[in-house]
């Protein structure tokens, strides 16, 4: 296993934070290039106050991507046989994922190239942890022990055997499997209750997991996004509050750097260590997208498939926090709702493209991530939605991506808990 500093580096980024080091720069207008870009950005920072670290006092569980609450209000509707949930249900149930035949596939060291080139244990990592949630969530609704045990089974086989993960798609990977594992993690621990090796699974969380993504990423949006998912549900199981305040000043900065909104000024906000300090560079940034607007994000111009990772992880972020008892949604939720309107009208491929936007034509393929972002926005907040509602609807249910997202019809489909 390589040896990865973790708590000397995130000591330092919270300082940093409290420091006001990673406040976000200053938008120039798009008349500023070079120097004078630069300079407004640095003003700015100077100026802002960095914004409070939020870790709750006291942790909620299960608390990780869906609470007690939220998993009664599915349970009561799936024995009542309503739908939409009991068609995600029998989804859910009669997939790969929920079969109790299934057989873990742990491997000591995981190696994921780009685009998972090699492919040494990647789907099998991921799947397994989708497998272990999934489980989790059929043992809640059915009280059936065999699927808490199949969880059980499964992450008590991964933690007995992984010790690193290895190549350029490493942070990502580890960022995809660790968003499941502690969904899984957290239920099985909190409800069901019979684990004799939780502590061993919160080990390789804390030594194999965390040191490849604490840090961030300087990639494109999505890489971050979906660390900081996974370092926050890491953190909930953990109950650690540091590595929690960690996954929210990533947060904070990155997400505002993700998706624009013309309150942002005439250039999208950026994330500081990127140095994009140009109009030029942040457009080149932004996939050559020189024209921002409500909900355009970093990475609409290069695909869908993207992006829908990065709203969906802003959205379990979210999630997750308002669980944990400190409701980031005002602050964020504009930039969530915007997200998913821009990219549901031009998903729902109705009308034709600008030229204005990516040059007049976008790759769609959004995934199923737009359940848990319109019921917050639109089912407890009461905004209206109508392309992420006929989007949502028109695709329901909601199955898995197969690298971090799952039954999120099932879950979160109209649950006003």
């Amino acid at each position: 296993m390589r040896k990865k500093a973790l708590f000397p580096a995130l000591a330092a980024a919270c300082a940093a934070l409290v420091a006001g080091a990673l406040t976000s720069p200053a938008v120039a207008s798009q008349a500023e290039t070079g120097a004078k870009a630069e300079a407004a950005s640095k003003a700015e920072a100077g100026a802002q106050a960095p914004a409070a670290l939020l870790a709750p006092v006291t942790f909620t569980h299960p608390g990780v991507g869906v609470s007690r609450p939220q998993l009664d209000f599915v349970r009561a509707k799936v024995q009542a046989g309503a739908q939409p949930w009991t068609n995600a249900f029998n989804q859910a149930k009669n997939s790969n994922y929920g079969s109790l035949s299934r057989n873990p596939t742990p491997r000591a060291v995981v190696e994921c190239g780009s685009y998972s080139n090699p492919n040494y244990g990647c789907t099998n990592e991921r799947e397994d942890a989708i497998a272990a949630y999934t489980d989790a969530v059929l043992w809640y609704i059915t009280r059936d022990d065999r699927y808490a045990q199949k969880a059980i089974q499964l992450m008590d086989a991964w933690s007995a055997t992984l010790q690193d993960h290895t190549n350029s798609n490493a942070p990502l990977q580890t960022a995809w499997a660790g968003s499941s594992w502690p969904k899984a993690a957290e239920i099985i621990k909190h409800v069901y209750g019979n684990w004799p090796n939780s502590g061993r699974f919160a080990t390789m969380l804390r030594t194999v997991y965390l040191p490849e993504i604490i840090n961030g990423s300087n990639s494109n949006g999505n890489w971050e996004l979906s660390m900081t998912e996974a370092i926050q549900g890491i953190a909930v199981f953990l109950e650690d509050r540091t590595v929690y305040d960690k996954a929210i000043s990533l947060f904070r900065v990155r997400t505002p750097a993700f998706v624009y909104l013309e309150s942002d000024g005439a250039l999208p906000k950026t994330k500081p260590s990127q140095n994009l300090n140009t109009r030029e560079k942040i457009i080149a940034y932004w996939q050559g997208q020189s024209t921002f607007v409500n909900g355009l994000t970093q990475e609409t111009c290069r695909d869908f498939v993207h992006t829908g990772y990065g709203i969906s992880a802003i959205g379990h972020v979210l999630e997750t926090s308002r669980i944990q008892g400190i409701d980031l949604y005002p602050e964020f939720g504009d930039r969530l709702r915007h997200a998913l309107g821009f990219q549901s009208r031009w998903e729902r491929n109705l009308e034709q493209v600008p030229s204005w936007l990516c040059g007049g034509s976008v790759k769609r393929g959004l995934g199923p991530i737009t359940e848990v972002g319109y019921n917050a926005m639109h089912t407890r907040l009461g905004f209206a939605m109508t392309n992420t509602q006929a989007l949502t609807e028109s695709r329901r249910p909601a199955g898995s991506n197969n690298l971090f997202v799952a039954w999120e019809t099932l879950t979160h489909a109209e649950n006003p808990s």
